[in-house]
């Protein structure tokens, strides 16, 4: 069986993890590689088989590095992470598969609309989701939310109660997109996890409600097998150009079913462990489909009000033997 890669791993020791421990099922002396600009200083390049240095992804000498690496280390599978990474490796992905290295990212057109959420509120209106309400910033109605189109890690995110707080550094700020404020009082805040297979049609729904977020991503949740599931399966349930895990983020209200969409991260989110220790394995899934040649059936016997409470640990290097904890 071939090896796998994990590009721009950072902390995601976790997700590392889980890939190697169920490749290795598979194969034992399969490896599960990843790449980042600092391997020294990556903990999940540290917990890897083998971490690569490599350049910014906006250097134009990336792709023929990571390609390299992949021939070089018989490597058959891509796992992306981060979002500045998807469009370039979205546009290369034939080359890749002419070497029979499967790129797991979405065709180019879907990763674009998602990387402006501009596009994406369109997109999630085409489907039947509804969208916050855009706000005219000149004549508002409030409270108001503000965001950048192109954000990610909840960054520059701006709750805005009355004229006075609409300050001059917001309203000038050209990135910044204006919408109805969604009370979480009377909404909760989810990530679905979603796997898409070959055939671009979805494979499992997983609904995460988001008790506590820490820097963008779940801190406390659980999993929720609720109305969301059958709701997103008719609306999303075939979406072309579409593989691998995307996380969609929406508020749900109970009372009256009202969902409400927020933006699509055509990647594995930050709280894919949640789904995973719930019994979605995705990664598992890849294999089958992409090692296998094996099509995924539809799958929804994950588990219900799983609950995952993060927290902080270390990986330690000691120098002298060259081993890590």
């Amino acid at each position: 069986m071939k090896n796998i890669l994990i590009t721009s791993a950072g902390k995601r020791v976790t997700l590392v993890e889980i890939f190697k421990k169920t490749l290795k099922s598979y194969d034992s002396g399969a490896m599960v590689y990843t790449t980042d600009m600092n391997p020294l200083l990556a903990p999940a390049g540290i917990i890897s088989d083998k971490c690569f240095k490599v350049p910014r992804v906006t250097s134009p000498d990336y792709i023929s590095i990571l390609l390299s690496i992949c021939t070089d280390y018989n490597i058959g599978m891509v796992i992306p992470t981060i979002d500045t990474e998807l469009l370039v490796l979205s546009e290369n992905k034939d080359l890749f598969s002419q070497k029979g290295i499967s790129l797991i990212v979405s065709d180019f057109d879907f990763i674009r609309l998602c990387r402006d959420k501009r596009n994406t509120g369109d997109y999630l209106q085409k489907l039947g989701i509804r969208v916050p309400a855009p706000v005219d910033k000149y004549n508002p109605t409030f409270p108001l939310f503000a965001k950048p189109y192109d954000g990610s890690l909840s960054k520059d995110l701006h709750v805005i109660k009355n004229v006075d707080e609409l300050t001059p550094d917001i309203m000038c700020n050209p990135k910044l997109i204006f919408m109805e404020y969604i009370d979480k009082s009377e909404y909760r805040e989810f990530t679905v996890d979603m796997y898409y297979g070959r055939d671009n049609h979805v494979k499992s729904i997983v609904p995460r409600e988001r008790l506590e977020i820490r820097a963008g991503e779940i801190n406390k949740g659980y999993t929720r097998k609720n109305f969301l599931v059958g709701y997103l399966k008719g609306r999303m349930d075939y979406l072309p150009g579409v593989v691998g895990c995307i996380c969609i983020q929406l508020f749900y209200r109970e009372s009256d079913n009202d969902v409400v969409g927020i933006e699509i991260n055509p990647r594995f989110g930050g709280g894919y462990p949640l789904s995973y220790y719930a019994k979605a394995d995705f990664p598992k899934y890849l294999i089958h489909e992409y090692f296998l040649d094996k099509p995924m059936a539809y799958f929804d016997e994950w588990l219900d009000n799983t609950l995952m409470l993060r927290y902080d640990s270390e990986v330690i290097v000691y120098e002298e033997k060259g081993t890590c904890l």
